[in-house]
């Protein structure tokens, strides 16, 4: 099978659901940004040393493949579920356990792998305002939503253990 199918030659992009909708749609600029946090996700694991930071960061790739997929249905019960968000915030109080108590402003780049996971949390927060602006337009499961935020978070918090601050 090619990589090219032809299908979208029109501009239009066929949804997980089945749907055919515009490429510059709302919906595809979401899904298209959590896609985004993957690739950064990816440059942080290749470069971290950390084996904890990179095996929650494999578990996050993983994650927002389902998170990708709840983007790109119309009418599909959610995959990214209340305990996906319950998991994120349950890893966050854990790694911030490790941590020393932040008490300034940190500045990233001490790591190569810290750098790239402040890279995943900026676009992160970036995918949370494309999922909210899809938000006043159509239906986002809250669970999806609930579950960006987090990430922006977690993201910082193995930033942190990441380069030991």
């Amino acid at each position: 099978m090619s990589v090219y199918t032809k299908t979208g030659d029109k501009g239009t992009t066929g949804l997980y659901t089945g749907q055919r909708i515009p490429k510059n749609s709302l919906r595809v600029a979401a899904y298209g940004t959590v896609d985004e946090i993957s690739s950064a996700l990816g440059l942080a694991r290749a470069f971290c040393k950390n084996e904890q930071v990179r095996a929650i960061v494999l578990e996050l790739q993983k994650n927002n493949g389902l998170l990708m997929a709840d983007l790109a249905s119309i009418d599909k019960p959610p995959m990214i579920s209340d305990e996906s968000v319950a998991h994120i915030e349950k890893i966050i109080d854990e790694v911030e356990d490790k941590l020393p108590p932040l008490k300034c402003f940190i500045i990233p780049g001490d790591s190569q792998g810290g750098a790239f996971l402040d890279l995943a949390r900026t676009v992160t927060r970036r995918a949370e305002r494309a999922i909210l602006d899809l938000a006043d337009m159509e239906p986002v499961h809250e669970s999806d939503r609930l579950y960006v935020n987090r990430l922006s978070d977690l993201c910082f918090v193995l930033m942190r253990l990441e380069e030991n601050r």
